[in-house]
């Protein structure tokens, strides 16, 4: 019994996903590297950042189904939905919680200078959180664009 590859390039929809998910975080790792001058390799997998991965799947899957399948279909409709979820989502309760992570941080910091005893046990119960979770909404609308873009791409080059 023999494995047929080809099924796992076979959905158009997956590979667009896919792909403008490679893109933008090879975009994020570049833009992190020319910005803050040091190569990350967490920005590679990372969430938050310039541009939104998030929202280039999304939207590279709303954008292909939209040409392939048309307005009415209901894998539209789905792609359309979940689109709004998640850039509502990051443009909100994540970039929240980068906040909240970043002001943690903060108090832990500030609370651990004062005695070393604490420290240790501060380190012990609160380890450093990420504070990039979430994006501003600049980074979505890249975002965005990236995966319509790439969705055109692969709609009329394939």
């Amino acid at each position: 019994m023999n494995f047929d590859f080809s099924i796992l390039i076979s959905n158009p929809l997956i590979n667009v996903g896919v792909v403008s998910w490679m893109v933008a975080q090879l975009l994020k790792t570049i833009i992190h590297l020319f910005t803050k001058g040091e190569f990350k390799r967490e920005r590679l997998a990372g969430a938050g950042g310039m541009p939104s991965s998030h929202s280039a799947v999304t939207c590279s899957v709303l954008l292909l189904s939209y040409l392939l399948y048309g307005f009415d279909s209901p894998i539209f409709a789905m792609a359309f939905i979940l689109a709004l979820i998640v850039m509502y989502d990051a443009t909100g309760v994540r970039w929240a919680a980068g906040l909240h992570a970043k002001a943690i941080n903060y108090i832990v910091e500030y609370l651990a200078d004062k005695n070393a005893k604490d420290k240790a046990q501060l380190n012990e119960m609160i380890p450093k959180l990420n504070e990039s979770l979430g994006h501003r909404m600049i980074e979505v609308v890249c975002g965005a664009a990236l995966g319509f873009a790439i969705a055109l791409i692969a709609y009329f080059c394939f």
